[in-house]
């Protein structure tokens, strides 16, 4: 088969012109107003010192059960594997959209047996034969139109796999608050059993004074109230563990069981400072910022999508092949055949379809822009906040902790008091409930102190 010197020449200045020209705008990042500083960082340390964010979740979180756990829900969460389809199907997408840059060549063999009987009267003919071709087409990219698609589906992709990295990086803090809420309930039940068996034992005693005629029933029945309080405790603490037990097992993939332990709450040490780093690299660590200026790339190269419908479309088109009613001469040169052209298609009129598709893309684009500005603004504000939750809530702490120290005190003189006449059971039961509260309060204290440290290394984008 050959073919005729315009047509080659035509096909190499195809081949030539193809990567030259693209329509629509090229994409720019959009200019970012981002503080040198963050509010609430701690001015002692150094602007330049290494974030939280660039830090490992294993260097963060050094609870060996509590690392296992995150590691199984790397491996088993469904938000997980869900996010990996995705990937996949964004992957799938961005070869379906890149071959239309190149032709389609489609093949066919066709054999065909007749039998014809021309006149009533006649001799039956029979005829037969058999071909066989190959045929191409191929929609050339003058205008650039499978080449934007192709940028965007590609952004596309990109911005799902930072989607993934988002759900993990998420999934990591979940599980980390989770199993810090896990260990503070089993601190609060800790607290009620140590409580209570206090509280028994003072009820022995005051009955014992009571039959010896040194007390009266109003202290006994004083003391069992400080007994029924704390054993009213224990039995909802236990429903909150199971509860929060489940939790954590479905976040690891596992269906509701019973969770292992690791280290107590307070032994999971936290440091007195965290640098947060410059707010200009959170541009760059933090996965839903990311996300959203992939699909603000994508957005910008859908415009050259709409734009390249202004222009003609054109297509190569071709077939060859061989044709004979005997397949022993099939190959011969007799039975060749080949054909090739051009094709120019434009569009006259549309009732304005191509201009709003351009002004569609164009606002899309827009809107992409401001996503990703508010998405920029909304992580600041969240490192903003986590930076000032970790010194308060570390300054409570403080405090609670005195506080507890103070009431565990004033419950010890209250009842040396008590024992020597000098004071009335209900100081001892106004104490002894203060303490007891004073020590569920500075769990809870240790808790959110470990929680805002969870919720600063998320917003720095830490975790992924």
């Amino acid at each position: 088969m050959r073919i005729s010197k315009p047509i080659y020449s035509a096909f190499l200045c195809a081949l030539v012109l193809l990567p030259g020209c693209r329509v629509g705008p090229n994409y720019k990042r959009p200019k970012i107003d981002t503080p040198s500083v963050y509010r609430a960082a701690d001015q002692h340390l150094p602007q330049n010192a290494p974030s939280l964010g660039n830090e490992k979740w294993w260097t963060v979180f050094q609870d060996p059960q509590l690392q296992e756990l995150i590691r199984t829900a790397l491996n088993e969460n469904y938000d997980i594997r869900i996010a990996a389809a995705r990937v996949l199907q964004a992957q799938a997408v961005l070869g379906i959209t890149r071959a239309d840059q190149f032709p389609t060549i489609t093949g066919n063999v066709a054999g065909v047996n007749e039998r014809v009987q021309r006149t009533v009267q006649g001799p039956e003919v029979n005829t037969s034969s058999i071909s066989g071709s190959l045929s191409l087409f191929w929609e050339l990219d003058f205008w650039g139109k499978f080449r934007r698609a192709t940028e965007a589906a590609r952004a596309d992709l990109l911005a799902t796999e930072w989607g993934q990295r988002a759900v993990m990086s998420s999934l990591v803090s979940n599980v980390a608050s989770a199993y810090f809420q896990l260990r503070e309930l089993d601190l609060q039940l800790e607290i009620s059993r140590q409580t209570l068996a206090s509280r028994e034992e003072s009820l022995r005693l005051v009955k014992v004074r009571a039959a010896g005629g040194v007390t009266s029933m109003m202290d006994v029945r004083q003391s069992e109230q400080l007994v029924y309080f704390a054993a009213a405790s224990i039995p909802d603490l236990e429903r909150q563990i199971e509860q929060q037990e489940n939790f954590v097992s479905i976040l690891i993939g596992k269906n509701p069981g019973p969770i292992a332990r690791g280290k107590p709450l307070v032994d999971n040490a936290i440091p007195p400072t965290v640098p947060a780093g410059l707010p200009s690299e959170l541009l760059e660590r933090r996965p839903d910022i990311q996300a959203a200026e992939q699909f603000l790339v994508a957005a910008n190269a859908r415009i050259g999508v709409a734009k390249a419908a202004y222009f003609p479309s054109i297509a190569l088109t071709g077939v060859g092949g061989y044709q004979s009613s005997a397949l022993t001469s099939i190959s011969s040169a007799s039975s060749g055949f080949w054909s090739a052209g051009a094709q120019v298609v434009q569009t006259i009129f549309a009732g304005g379809r191509i201009r709003s598709g351009v002004k569609l893309s164009e606002s899309q684009q827009q809107e992409a822009a401001l996503v990703y500005q508010r998405t920029i603004q909304q992580a600041l504000r969240e490192v903003s906040d986590s930076l000032i939750a970790y010194s308060k809530n570390q300054e409570s702490r403080q405090q609670q902790e005195l506080l507890a120290n103070a009431a565990e005190d004033a419950t010890r003189l209250s009842d040396v008091r008590y024992r020597g006449g000098a004071a009335s059971y209900l100081e001892v039961l106004d104490s002894d409930t203060r303490y007891f509260t004073a020590r569920l309060n500075l769990a809870q204290a240790e808790l959110n102190e470990r929680l805002a440290l969870v919720q600063l290394y998320n917003a720095l984008g830490g975790g992924w």
